[in-house]
């Protein structure tokens, strides 16, 4: 239903480079970016990892699951909106009012970034194609002759550490939160050329129910598809159990996983909450009916599934069920993949940031939580993504020791552990920024067993990902050329490596 009939003016919605893009179609090469140029070369680097989306007249073929939520509430509210590559934005900002922006790590703050860019020395690859977006000539231009800019998405709280920069790149507002049920209204006043907040903060009567949330229109990167939103673990670093839980219809999975199958982009679906486990479920214990239903359903219309997140806890609980949704996943592919957190290996550390992570387990229970999880994972062929917080507020020299014997546990384990230095966010927003000048031995000991875990197992990851098809066993030669080369530079650096085969 349209709330109101919408102003005249052409809207243009966009993101930079390293979200435009679909990354060979493995959504987790996407981090790829979060990485500062280096000895790879810029154009071999980019087509590794963020190769630019196909367009036809501009148009990208797929595009970042929140910028089409967005586009789909304007759509519905009667706007006229495009949303376009930004390689292709001079061929369409001549008529544009408003330029939208979808921002996820704009200058590199996000946990990731922070790290390899302290790792390499260099800003990241995602910021310098955001900076690149917002100075580019055309936008420039179109700025000149007085089209507004907007910019929302869940890297807009960096702003609030880079002010200088909203002046500098023109933004004239800001949208932060979840945005169905305000962006036409902050749209419908940029038409209108009404003065804008510089921050719009969407409060908690502004966040959209279920019915409220419109299906995406057009598809969305690698098939990405929103089973629910809000997480009940209540971890102190993250932002996201700040929103409410809420989980979507299997009808509406179905509708959007139908928008991107009947547009010939894809055939296969990823699976995105912040706990796929939990889908359908009002607390820690996942609900087996409509778990079950959800990937049987999925599994007839999908050639293959990918998870985006999934808890550990929730496989643990219930190893029985996370084997019948392995067995279901496994009959038309070799395996799947989810973000995993894994932060810690002290229980105590997690008793004081994340007590809920391990529920229905108790808090000081988490190693052996994490231990059993990621075994469960590695024998039902689920390879996860985890990361590890390195540097928060309260932790000790023995909680670092007790992290580095649990990557000793898991070295069995196929998959990434990728630590990230401590980003205050979520109820943590006013601590300060871990720094490499606070590095200790440790520090530097479980990062580099972190790099020797991912050498070891690297070369069976990248065949994994590459041998559904003949030209994709080509493709996969040029990520193990780059694995070696990895190897060599890191052995050149002085740190003892193993060859990924030993």
């Amino acid at each position: 239903m349209v709330r109101e009939s919408a102003s005249d003016g052409k809207i243009v919605l966009t993101a930079d480079r390293t979200l435009m893009s679909d990354y060979n179609h493995n959504i987790f090469l996407g981090f790829g970016a979060c990485a500062p140029p280096n000895f790879i070369p810029n154009w071999l680097y980019g087509w590794l990892f963020f190769p630019p989306i196909k367009t036809k007249k501009g148009v990208p073929v797929a595009a970042p699951y929140a910028l089409r939520k967005v586009e789909a509430q304007l759509l519905l509210e009667g706007f006229d909106v495009t949303t376009v590559s930004p390689l292709h934005l001079k061929d369409h900002l001549d008529d544009a009012k408003v330029l939208g922006v979808h921002a996820m790590d704009p200058f590199g703050l996000g946990p990731a970034s922070t790290t390899f860019a302290f790792v390499l020395k260099k800003e990241p690859y995602l910021a310098q194609f955001f900076r690149a977006l917002m100075m580019s000539p055309e936008v420039k231009k179109a700025k000149k002759r007085g089209m507004k800019v907007i910019v929302g998405g869940q890297g807009v709280w960096q702003f609030q550490h880079r002010p200088r920069f909203v002046k500098k790149y023109g933004v004239d507002c800001i949208v932060m939160g979840e945005a169905e049920k305000v962006v036409g209204k902050v749209f419908r006043a940029a038409l209108n050329g009404e003065e804008l907040p510089e921050y719009y903060q969407t409060d908690v009567k502004e966040t959209p129910g279920l019915d409220e949330i419109p299906d995406i229109v057009n598809p969305s990167v690698d098939g990405l598809v929103e089973l629910g939103r809000g997480c009940c673990r209540g971890c102190e670093f993250c932002s996201v159990t700040l929103r409410p839980l809420r989980w979507c219809s299997l009808d509406k999975i179905l509708r959007e996983i139908d928008v991107n199958i009947n547009s010939g982009y894809t055939r296969g679906v990823a699976l995105h909450a912040e706990d796929v486990m939990l889908y359908g479920s009002t607390n820690v214990y996942p609900n087996e009916r409509k778990l079950l239903e959800l990937h049987e359903v999925v599994s007839k219309k999908c050639d293959n599934i990918g998870w985006s997140h999934s808890a550990l806890a929730s496989v643990v609980v219930n190893p029985k069920l996370f084997g019948k949704i392995s067995e279901i996943i496994l009959q038309k592919q070799r395996w799947w993949g989810a973000q995993v957190g894994l932060e810690t290996g002290s229980g105590e550390l997690a008793k004081k940031m994340m007590p809920a992570k391990a529920y229905p387990f108790k808090a000081e229970e988490w190693p052996n939580v994490a231990r059993e999880g990621l075994g469960l994972m590695h024998d039902n062929k689920l390879v996860p993504a985890c990361t590890l917080i390195v540097g928060s507020p309260e932790e000790t020299e023995d909680d670092v020791i007790k992290t580095l014997e649990l990557m000793d546990d898991v070295k069995g384990v196929r998959s990434l552990i990728v630590p990230l230095f401590f980003v205050p966010m979520g109820r943590l927003k006013n601590e300060e920024w871990f720094k490499e000048t606070e590095m200790t031995e440790l520090h530097k000991q479980l990062l580099v067993k972190c790099l020797n875990h991912g050498m070891y197992w690297v070369n069976e990851l990248i065949d994994m990902s590459f041998t559904d098809r003949w030209y994709r066993r080509v493709v996969s030669q040029f990520y193990h050329v780059f694995a070696r080369i990895v190897r060599y530079r890191v052995r050149k650096a002085g740190i003892a490596v193993g060859n990924g085969d030993d």
